[in-house]
């Protein structure tokens, strides 16, 4: 990785916050890839052996042929969707720190892409499940295309169009593929093992995809993080030209929808009026609000005490975490488990909000915040696809991009409070931020359970309405 990508905010102290490019002498061992890459190929190898010993119902694994081919082309899409969506996190500060923005700059442009997701992002969900999933990822995939051609053509620091472009595609891109998987996965009338195991694929390719980016952003940067962003620029147009094309590709999707006059009935009905989706719906905004304050203090809480670290050896250890965290998953949901999707998720919610604790406790030996932050991204990898397999359980398929886009307003506008306390007023200390996320992710953990204690036949797949 190229030291001139290992950009982030200063808090510390009473220094104003700016933009740092640290030489870098404390980094990972080796030891730490060696073990990612050894446990999660055993992970990944000895778990079809393991799974025939398990007990199966009779046609769990029978899969039509049309349902593979369009799992393979999906997967495929949300390869090179995923790749695009790491693109741009590789710059960041530093594409807006090469134009010479302050500070207060810097905290304006990204407050408006939070703001941008806030106020359009539940209208984007609702849209999606009027018009159709296929049609809404090909709004994501035109989202990328524009700010593709608006950074190659402008390659200025007032391009607030394309930071809001690529905010609404991140924000697309957080519900839009699941939803069109599961869709067509019940219009194919597939078990859910099928489903199941797309869900950790999606998680696996993600973290993978997020990687190859990174990797291939430094090597645009080189010396010159201009010719950088412009190459990122035009790579960003083909893989969204690519993904087009691939996603065109697939199985028509069927023009099936429901009037809005009845969706918004439904929606009321089975979203806004049922407790449980509540529950489900405050867990995933805690993780999404943890998620968020761990990007943006990991790598000044890191260096906090002032030694030189080597933040982009780290980095890929955080991904390399997620991978092997989203393995586990088949490992615990296969056959006939015995445990409960909700059980999982309270115990791991738990153990995250000890280790943010732990954190927020100001402790600053790197070697324990690396291993605590590679523990809260394998939770994170587990997490993920039992939210997803929760959300098929609880909420209509036909409900599903706009529960999840309603879930993630009050996670954005606390990001977004954050943001302007800490980087913009400077009131709020990386600490304080760190102890909102522990006590978030101890509220999730409470939400699954009463989500577990009061949800009704909670094993039942409905999502007809």
């Amino acid at each position: 990785f190229s030291p001139t990508l290992l950009v982030f905010f200063s808090f510390s102290g009473d220094e104003s916050m700016g933009v740092v490019i640290e030489s870098f002498v404390w980094e990972p061992s080796s030891s730490f890839f060696v073990f990612f890459f050894i446990s999660t190929f055993l992970s990944v190898s000895l778990f079809p052996y393991f799974a025939k010993n398990r007990t199966f119902s009779t046609f769990d694994h029978i899969i039509s042929f049309s349902f593979a081919r369009f799992q393979r082309w999906f997967l495929a899409i949300y390869t090179l969707s995923s790749v695009m969506e790491g693109l741009w996190s590789v710059y960041g500060e530093l594409e807006l720190s090469s134009y010479g923005l302050s500070k207060e700059s810097i905290v304006v442009y990204l407050c408006v892409g939070y703001s941008t997701s806030l106020v359009l992002g539940p209208l984007l969900g609702v849209l999606s499940d009027l018009i159709g999933q296929k049609r809404i990822c090909l709004l994501y995939c035109f989202l990328h295309f524009i700010a593709g051609v608006w950074k190659r053509i402008t390659m200025s620091p007032s391009a607030w169009f394309a930071n809001a472009c690529l905010s609404l595609a991140g924000l697309v891109y957080s519900f839009g593929f699941e939803t069109w998987l599961v869709v067509e996965h019940e219009k194919q009338s597939q078990r859910n093992d099928s489903l199941n195991e797309t869900f950790w694929l999606m998680n696996f390719l993600e973290s993978a995809s997020l990687i190859g980016s990174q990797v291939l952003a430094n090597w645009f940067v080189d010396e010159n993080v201009q010719r950088g962003i412009a190459l990122s620029a035009t790579a960003s147009l083909f893989l969204s030209v690519v993904a087009i094309i691939c996603t065109v590709r697939t199985a028509k999707e069927s023009l099936k929808t429901l009037p809005l006059r009845d969706y918004s009935a439904a929606f009321y009905a089975y979203v806004l009026g049922d407790k449980r989706i509540w529950f489900l719906g405050t867990a995933q905004a805690c993780l999404q609000f943890s998620t968020a304050v761990f990007w943006i203090l990991w790598a000044p809480m890191i260096v906090a005490d002032g030694r030189e670290v080597n933040l982009g050896l780290i980095y890929p250890c955080f991904l390399a975490s997620r991978m092997l965290g989203s393995t586990v998953f088949p490992w615990l949901m296969s056959g006939q488990s015995l445990l409960r999707v909700e059980d999982c998720l309270v115990y791991i919610y738990a153990i995250l909000g000890v280790v943010f604790s732990i954190v927020a406790y100001d402790y600053q030996e790197i070697r324990v915040l690396v291993i605590l932050f590679c523990l809260f991204h394998g939770c994170s990898g587990l997490i993920l696809p039992l939210l997803a397999r929760l959300r098929t359980m609880y909420v209509p398929n036909e409900l599903r991009g706009g529960m999840i886009s309603i879930s993630q307003v009050p996670a954005n506008a606390a990001i977004l409070f954050c943001l302007i306390q800490r980087g913009y007023s400077n009131k709020t200390e990386n600490s304080t931020m760190m102890a909102f996320a522990a006590v978030s992710l101890f509220t999730a953990s409470g939400c699954i359970y009463l989500l577990r204690r009061w949800g009704k036949s909670p094993h039942h797949d409905w999502h007809k309405l």
